[in-house]
């Protein structure tokens, strides 16, 4: 990944920061080459400010740093798209993001969930709930997601909403759980339900 700082004009960069679970964009800022290198080296999101003259590393004082993720140069190799996990509110006034949005969809969760099932199937640690189902095998886990189906079609008979969603998110976790142990993810059934929209 090269961008030529020296071509720019005044050697910076816009970068936009977008969070990389919720894709909703946190801030924009400028990059020197310093302040990219340094981003690169230390996974934290550093600008060069023009205000403070100086490399500025986003949380630095307030704690909230933005932990990279990747970086993308368009395609005129002159911005940088960076998505990166924010440790707290982006912006200094205390809001999400520097537009005043709230940064946060539910539905972005399920990656979430599935990144940490893929996580455990890869390091199997001991104690955990997601490991035995994992070492039960194929049989366990759809044992589970037929349970846990039954369970909420009882809960949505029975007129329990309370119970109906509980089950329903039992549910949901050992569908991924068993998406996961068959080399898939959440997104590849989203995937299967966009094509058949189309």
């Amino acid at each position: 990944m090269k961008i030529d700082f020296d071509k720019l004009g005044n050697g910076l960069v816009p970068a936009i920061i977008q969070d990389a679970s919720t894709s909703k964009v946190l801030m924009l800022g400028f990059m020197n080459q310093e302040a990219f290198d340094k981003t690169q080296a230390e996974g934290k999101v550093t600008f060069y400010s023009r205000t403070k003259n100086r490399l500025w590393t986003k949380g630095e004082e307030s704690g909230n740093f933005l932990n990279v993720v990747s970086i993308m140069i368009d395609c005129d190799n002159d911005t940088l798209l960076i998505k990166a996990n924010p440790a707290g509110p982006t912006c200094h006034t205390g809001s999400d993001t520097c537009f005043n949005e709230k940064n946060d969809t539910d539905i972005a969760f399920l990656t979430h969930l599935q990144d940490f099932i893929d996580k455990r199937k890869a390091e199997m640690p001991e104690g955990s709930y997601t490991t035995s189902l994992f070492k039960k095998g194929t049989r366990k886990i759809t044992q589970k997601v037929g349970e846990e189906a039954i369970e909420t079609v009882i809960g949505a008979m029975a007129n329990d909403d309370e119970n109906f969603l509980y089950e329903g998110a039992d549910l949901l976790y050992h569908l991924i759980v068993l998406l996961a142990h068959k080399g898939y993810r959440i997104e590849d059934l989203a995937r299967e339900l966009k094509k058949r929209h189309q």
